[in-house]
């Protein structure tokens, strides 16, 4: 998670800043906003809180569109991969925006509500996100509306959390399943979105309301003495122990979702979407690459951007890597020939002018979190 080289006085501000830094968090550039990266707990004891227990995450930099009107759904379904159409009401699911090169402009969620449909996309994408799906509502009998900067969003991660977060709300918290969602109130506030979703691999909730309660919340979450915050840096370990794709590392405007091991969300059969022809021209003639987990035997870090080799030639670079906390190996994602795709298959990476053996590991690394 390199950051970003904004200025200090141009990065936008989540409705908690000031209290970061009260927390003594450490504030980087990222997406735009100036963000924690970690708290003074440190990346590791903030993962490990994650996964043993609980942790709180301040990501109300991503970007969020409202979709209303009859058209609604068919237009989610035709600016996304995913089947929108086959959703109930209170699910939410995972899915990509493309091109019609085929390959990902973004990857998002999407929340079906009783009267709207809620996109949630990467900070750094939504301008262009907006701009490119809204290209196509002059199809649909639909508006779209980015509440981005109006909405606050906190996830309440790890194997805790759901009984942490319930004296909270009046919702049962029991009744949503994974990737569902409820409106109900917390902290005494009406209104909140909880949906069972994020980025850790382990249970948790996503709460989204307006930025005026975020404090609020933040505090009555905090004040329970059993959670503590946590910033970007464990949030991306805690991911790529998943195997879960980071856009701008794993995935980009280059790579396809069938290459990305993301072909379960394209739902070829559910009618046209944007991208659908190129998917289906490269699933007809094969595969020239593939993303892979992969793990080494040497105490080697490997970063994002070291150069990746397969029987000696070159295959691109690592798109994602940092030592497990969890599991104490390193372990990251390369983009590989097919045929060097298989559990076990070996590659080399390039570390300071050394090649470093390794091998493919099937994804996820970390096969233990409690959202499983």
């Amino acid at each position: 998670m390199a950051p970003q080289a904004e200025t200090a006085e141009a990065l936008k501000r989540t409705p908690l800043t000031d209290v970061h830094t009260a927390l003594g968090a450490k504030l980087v550039p990222f997406a735009g906003y100036l963000m924690p990266v970690q708290y003074p707990t440190g990346i590791t004891a903030e993962h490990r809180a994650v996964r043993e227990k609980c942790g709180l995450f301040d990501v109300s930099h991503m970007g969020e569109f409202i979709v209303r009107g009859p058209g609604a759904v068919d237009f989610v379904n035709y600016v996304t991969t995913n089947d929108v159409a086959g959703m109930a009401v209170g699910q939410a699911h995972y899915s990509t925006i493309l091109n019609d090169r085929g390959t990902i402009e973004d990857d998002c969620l999407v929340y079906r509500a009783a009267d709207y449909i809620m996109i949630v996309v990467n900070a750094s994408n939504a301008a262009k996100d907006l701009v490119h799906i809204s290209r196509e509502l002059g199809r649909f009998d639909a508006t779209i509306e980015d509440v981005s900067d109006a909405t606050a969003l906190l996830a309440i991660q790890g194997p805790e959390a759901a009984r942490i977060l319930q004296p909270l709300t009046n919702i049962d918290l029991s009744s949503i399943e994974y990737y569902h969602f409820a409106i109900g109130s917390v902290a005494g506030i009406p209104g909140i979105t909880v949906a069972r979703t994020g980025y850790t691999g382990e249970d948790g909730f996503e709460l989204y309301f307006p930025n005026e309660h975020a404090v609020a919340i933040w505090n009555a979450l905090l004040t329970t003495g059993e959670v503590i915050p946590a910033g970007l840096g464990c949030r991306d370990t805690l991911r790529l122990e998943m195997g879960m794709a980071l856009y701008g590392s794993d995935i980009d405007d280059t790579v396809t979702p069938l290459e990305a091991n993301l072909g379960w969300l394209v739902k070829l059969r559910k009618g046209d979407f944007v991208g659908r022809d190129a998917l289906v021209r490269q699933k007809a003639r094969g595969l020239e690459r593939k993303l892979v987990g992969f793990t080494t035997d040497e105490r080697s870090f490997p970063r994002h951007g070291y150069p990746v080799f397969v029987n000696g030639e070159p295959s691109g670079e690592v798109r994602s890597g940092t030592m497990s906390p969890t599991l104490n190996i390193p372990i990251g994602t390369a983009y590989v020939p097919p045929a060097s795709a298989t559990e076990g298959s070996p590659l080399e990476i390039e570390i300071r002018g050394r090649r470093i053996p390794a091998r493919v590991q099937k994804m996820p690394f970390y096969k233990h979190g409690s959202h499983l």
